[in-house]
């Protein structure tokens, strides 16, 4: 996150002790709101063909699972402050934009990884099959 983000959110919020919840649901629905504002060209909130949710779980369980706890029933990631996908798929914010538009944005406390179009779709397919 870049410093002006960080303080727009320490004065929205008010403290420095922001919960991972907190901070996730604040960046995905600052990502809400900017997405409905129309600010996001060339990308529709309509599902992709290309979208597969087993490619999405596969991907979650071989790439994200070092950090993140990818389903109800499987392993804690290491890092703590890393929310689980089931956590982030039931957040108010969540939906397949701002999924999307999260993943292709870098984020200091991600690896860089670099997913195509359709590997976004999958995984993006994948974390809103989480909901229940």
């Amino acid at each position: 996150m870049i410093a002006s983000q960080k303080s727009s959110l320490l004065a929205l919020f008010g403290t420095e002790q922001m919960t991972k919840a907190t901070l996730t649901a604040a960046i995905l629905g600052s990502i809400g709101l900017l997405t409905s504002a129309g600010m996001t060209a060339g990308m529709t909130a309509s599902s992709a063909q290309s979208a597969d949710y087993s490619v999405g779980r596969h991907l979650a369980e071989t790439v994200c699972s070092a950090c993140h706890q990818t389903s109800a029933d499987s392993s804690p990631g290491k890092n703590p402050d890393a929310p689980s996908f089931v956590d982030v798929s039931q957040m108010p914010s969540t939906n397949e934009l701002a999924i999307k538009v999260f993943l292709r944005s870098s984020h200091p406390t991600m690896p860089n990884f670099i997913l195509s179009p359709e590997e976004i779709d999958s995984v993006a397919a994948y974390i809103l099959s989480l909901r229940n």
